[in-house]
């Protein structure tokens, strides 16, 4: 019988290797390596002002710049790769929660739109409406919001173009707003 093979300074355990041990495998790899990439496309897409309130290294900051001005396909491919290249060496953590407050922000804004157009088609549809407004938001001039429904629905019963309608919602974001900075400074 031969004696067994033993291996020096490696015990050998009955315990399942974890994840965190393994090194990452070259598919995860390329999934980050595609997303920062992507991370850097999208930045090129952002308009000036908001990339310098991103505060990024002057390096990246020059790349994303300078994408703009490329049109050939085959430099801007590469480019890209260039990007997601720099955006690896950099912490991107910080950039992404700000990309996504300012998703955030535009979505909330654009449901405040919604909601204001609603307001404005049933003031204008409505009769009651009026009043229901008037009692939720007490500091609307309430004659100059009926003198401009008044014209929204004959511009309407004209077929004219809707101007009247167009200052009722000036009007309603002015009144919703006020009140939302009242509100904000009775907080502090």
């Amino acid at each position: 019988m031969k004696p067994k093979k033993t291996t020096k300074g490696a015990e050998l355990s009955n315990e399942p290797i974890s994840e965190a041990d393994l090194p990452p495998s070259k598919t995860r790899l390329k999934a980050e390596a595609d997303a920062q990439q992507a991370l850097g496309v999208r930045l090129s897409e952002l308009p000036k002002d908001k990339l310098l309130k991103l505060n990024l290294p002057e390096d990246v900051l020059e790349a994303i710049l300078e994408t703009k001005k490329i049109t050939a396909n085959g430099a801007i491919r590469r480019h890209r790769q260039y990007l997601g290249r720099l955006m690896r060496e950099i912490d991107t953590d910080p950039i992404t929660d700000q990309l996504a407050r300012w998703d955030g922000k535009h979505t909330a804004e654009n449901a405040y739109f919604h909601g204001l157009e609603r307001w404005r088609d049933r003031l204008i549809n409505d009769t009651n409406a009026i009043s229901e407004f008037i009692a939720q938001h007490p500091n609307t001039d309430s004659q100059q919001l009926r003198a401009l429904i008044r014209n929204a629905q004959k511009e309407h019963a004209a077929n004219k173009p809707p101007k009247s309608s167009r200052e009722i919602f000036r009007l309603l974001r002015e009144i919703t707003s006020d009140e939302g900075t009242a509100q904000d400074s009775d907080i502090e």
